[in-house]
């Protein structure tokens, strides 16, 4: 069933890869921090490559290598589970965790506006590399900027300004960068 309702209200956490065994799990690339986020929902909503959407109950989720195994009530077999591959998996963004302050969820920062100290447009966060001490912001530049990409390490002392609402940030560029 493809669906014509807004999706502005759920966020992406996760989409299926694989299957996983005989018994109907599946293997799943991860977008969520905590396994926390699919054991917690009534059901995950699955949008395939077409649009069209079907809703799971999970059963149970668990950490595989780089990414996660997760069985869904009435998926128990080898075949229903390759069937799911592709799938996007999304749930409501009210049912997010409450952030501490000055930390963002990466969807509200991806596709942000970013200008320098003194108002000038460097480009829009197209990704984000996380690296381990600290998180790296990828700025795709206009076409007339002198370097494609920015790389932007998100710590205080370059991020001086994050407006979500405005999707506006506003950074001190390291001294060379650019």
């Amino acid at each position: 069933m493809k669906s014509s309702s807004s999706r502005d209200d759920l966020i992406q956490i996760g989409k299926i890869i694989a299957a996983h065994g005989i018994r109907g799990t599946v293997k799943i690339y991860s977008y969520a921090e905590s396994t926390q986020c699919y054991i917690d929902q009534d059901e995950l909503l699955l949008i395939d490559p077409s649009g069209c959407e079907q809703r799971r109950r999970v059963l149970w989720v668990k950490p595989y290598k780089n990414s996660l195994r997760l069985a869904f009530e009435d998926v128990s077999t080898r075949t229903e589970a390759e069937a799911l591959v592709g799938f996007e998996i999304w749930m409501p963004k009210k049912r997010l965790p409450p952030l501490d302050d000055d930390t963002y969820y990466w969807i509200d920062l991806i596709g942000m506006a970013v200008y320098d100290i003194d108002e000038a447009y460097l480009g829009q966060v197209a990704e984000i590399i996380e690296t381990g001490a600290n998180d790296v912001y990828v700025v795709k530049t206009p076409e007339d900027f002198p370097v494609k990409e920015i790389l932007l390490p998100a710590i205080t002392a370059v991020v001086i300004e994050v407006d979500v609402p405005g999707r506006r940030m506003r950074v001190a560029l390291p001294e060379g960068l650019i």
